[in-house]
């Protein structure tokens, strides 16, 4: 039984405008919370022989080095991570040995970034993404340029998948900011490449879903309404079994890959989530939107 996608255009897209606005809501109130990776920093991961100390014992153990703000968040059931300003190895070693008085522990990882590799870091990722952007523009642009031909042109197929994808991409960044203000999830290094991984993944089943519509609208006698809606329903149940076959081994990933990948793989399985619901429920709409338009 084929199912009418194009009917409801107009609720997909206003479902998904909410979305964003509080994905926007969300930056605006919260703002992201980046890691020692852009700010500069240093990021210690230790764990415990037996039981961890509270939040505020540990606190109170380093309130007299002068290490700023100190960022602590518990990991497991004995280890914790400490995230604070950029440590001498003399500074690193007094926190050890004052957090191991009364019991053995294990430094699992410790991280030290200066503020200046900090700001370069966050000048790369701005460029990685514009230029990621431009390249999908114009790789859509030029892939499909044969069915400018018919009632859309090839340059608003990548205007389409590119709000797509970035829709995608928006709603991920502003639920990383509720995760910072709530479970103190910081931006970092793995989350960026995640999300391009994202831009990826997200055009990828947007241009499956938009080459079956180019060969349907010059194949059968179709409007281009028809000719998009024969081509979701074809493409349907390969879009959802793919993105669950990937959903599953993020999860693996989520719950066994230790903390290090655990937001990695968090930010993966929404973009991928998200991904596979605007290659159905946004760029085609916006397709049969332009076309409407166009007509009138």
């Amino acid at each position: 039984m084929a199912i009418n996608f194009v009917k409801h255009n107009k609720l997909y897209l206003i479902f998904s405008g909410i979305f964003v606005l509080l994905a926007a809501f969300s930056l605006l109130i919260f703002g992201l919370k980046f890691s020692i990776d852009f700010t500069g920093g240093s990021i210690l991961e230790i764990e415990y022989q037996n039981q961890r100390p509270s939040n505020q014992e540990i606190q109170n153990k380093l309130s007299d080095l002068n290490l700023g703000e100190i960022t602590v968040q518990p990991t497991e059931e004995k280890g914790v991570i400490l995230r604070m300003k950029e440590l001498s190895p003399e500074v690193h070693a007094q926190i050890l040995q004052r957090l191991g008085e009364k019991q053995e522990l294990k430094e699992i990882r410790f991280e030290a970034i200066g503020p200046v590799v900090g700001n370069e870091v966050k000048e790369k990722t701005k460029k990685a993404t514009i230029f990621s952007i431009i390249a999908i523009l114009f790789y859509i642009t030029v892939a499909f340029r044969k069915v400018s031909a018919g009632p859309v042109k090839s340059w608003q197929y990548a205007i389409a998948a590119t709000i797509a994808l970035c829709h995608d991409v928006f709603i991920v960044i502003g639920l990383f900011a509720l995760f910072g203000r709530f479970y103190l999830i910081e931006i970092s290094l793995p989350i960026i490449v995640a999300l391009i991984t994202v831009f990826g993944y997200s055009i990828n089943d947007t241009v499956v879903i938009f080459d079956r519509i180019r060969e349907n609208v010059f194949k059968k006698n179709f409007s281009f309404e028809q000719a998009v809606n024969e081509s979701l329903n074809q493409t349907l149940f390969r879009s959802i079994n793919t993105s669950l076959t990937v959903e599953f081994c993020l999860l693996m990933i989520f719950f066994f890959g230790g903390e290090t990948l655990k937001y990695f793989s968090l930010a993966l399985i929404l973009g991928v989530a998200f991904g596979t619901y605007s290659s159905i429920f946004i760029a085609p709409p916006i397709l049969v939107w332009w076309n409407k338009r166009k007509r009138s």
